[in-house]
């Protein structure tokens, strides 16, 4: 079965991922797998940017999304039109544009967000993972997008041959077994910058150590005083600072979202 690996830590939010999938189908008509995707309004392949924390601790995340050709897929379920939509032998779940009727119901079916409809040809489109490229073998058998990346973010192949280690699905919980796998997807973060309202100055190695239902995390301050506390599970905890004799401690919560503390001041 054809897969998906996609390494988060490697994306530099150039969107040559997402330009490749426009340049390959928009004014293509490559049928029987599609017709043309319009100029706006669809993203087969979509580069998402997300600013995390709160200034000065920023971090940004850049998440490509696209069709997770699903082994259980909702919307071939949802899909009441025979044939309409499909799962090829290597996996790829295919929308026919000849077969479908523009009912939208796969629209709505789909938890990623994935599916597009296209009003001036009512259909639902969404991507192929290039299946014209693969079947021709012609220039490379992958995905434009996969071949667009400069920076070598994502992996196409056999799943079995691909290496899965560390990888992750998103949104394991909707059960859909997505074929799409992530390596690299952000965690929780805590951060801030400690430092002496007396003396007026950061504090370097300050002990920064956050208990709570989630575990134990522990940092130090660094020369400009600020600690990071990553890879956190999403949950409520105490954070505790010390340095010296001086001692501050904060209720924070990653349940919603990461924070940035700011300055914090240890008097």
């Amino acid at each position: 079965m054809k897969a998906f690996v996609i390494d988060i830590k490697k994306c530099v939010g150039c969107h040559d991922c997402q330009i490749g999938c426009k340049d390959e189908h928009v004014g293509n008509d490559w049928m029987p797998y599609a017709k043309p995707q319009p100029d706006t309004g669809q993203f087969w392949m979509k580069l998402n940017q997300y600013e995390r924390g709160a200034i000065p601790h920023i971090k940004v995340t850049y998440l490509p999304v696209l069709c997770q050709h699903c082994e259980n897929a909702v919307c071939m379920t949802a899909c009441k039109t025979a044939g309409a939509m499909y799962k090829r032998e290597d996996g790829l779940v295919l929308i026919d544009p000849a077969k479908c009727n523009g009912c939208g119901d796969c629209v709505e079916a789909c938890p990623y967000g994935a599916i597009f409809f296209n009003k001036e040809l009512n259909i639902a489109q969404k991507c192929t993972g290039c299946a014209h490229l693969l079947d021709r073998k012609w220039p490379i058998a992958v995905p434009r997008c996969v071949d667009n990346c400069h920076v070598n973010v994502f992996q196409f192949g056999e799943e079995s041959e691909l290496d899965l280690t560390g990888t992750e699905i998103l949104h394991p919980e909707y059960g859909t077994k997505p074929r799409v796998h992530y390596r690299g997807l952000p965690k929780r973060f805590i951060a801030g910058t400690v430092y002496d309202p007396v003396a007026k100055e950061v504090i370097i190695g300050a002990t920064c150590t956050l208990t709570g239902e989630g575990g134990k995390f522990t940092a130090n301050t660094d020369n400009f005083g600020d600690f990071w506390l990553r890879d956190l599970p999403e949950a409520d905890f105490t954070l505790t600072i010390k340095a010296g004799s001086k001692t501050k401690t904060i209720k924070v919560s990653t349940k919603e979202k990461d924070i940035g503390l700011g300055d914090i001041a240890l008097g």
